[in-house]
């Protein structure tokens, strides 16, 4: 495979991403972004943890939507994700998610 058709691939891909995203974001009332990943949610709970003197968030999100062009099922259940990084949430309005015609 050519450094030209990997690019094509993972062009297709991220468009795929962005097609699906646009289909399901409606669904959604929450977005939350970590240092690794990008999800839609209907419930997420954000609690400051310390441990060894070390600060660190979990993040719980329920009916999740995963933003990975690598993972086959972006779709979960229940996700927990710990991260020493911001965690961003944001609350989703109907404006919010009118994707933009094209």
């Amino acid at each position: 495979m050519s450094t030209e058709d990997l690019e094509r691939y993972e062009a297709e891909m991220e468009l795929t991403l962005y097609r699906e995203y646009r289909d399901v974001v409606g669904i959604f009332k929450y977005v939350v972004e970590t240092d690794r990943r990008f999800y839609l949610c209907n419930q997420v709970d954000v609690k400051a943890r310390t441990e060894a003197g070390e600060v660190f968030f979990e993040v719980s999100m329920t009916d999740a939507w995963v933003w990975d062009m690598y993972r086959p099922a972006r779709f979960a259940k229940n996700v927990k994700v710990l991260t020493f990084k911001d965690v961003n949430v944001e609350e989703l309005s109907p404006s919010d998610i009118d994707p933009p015609k094209q």
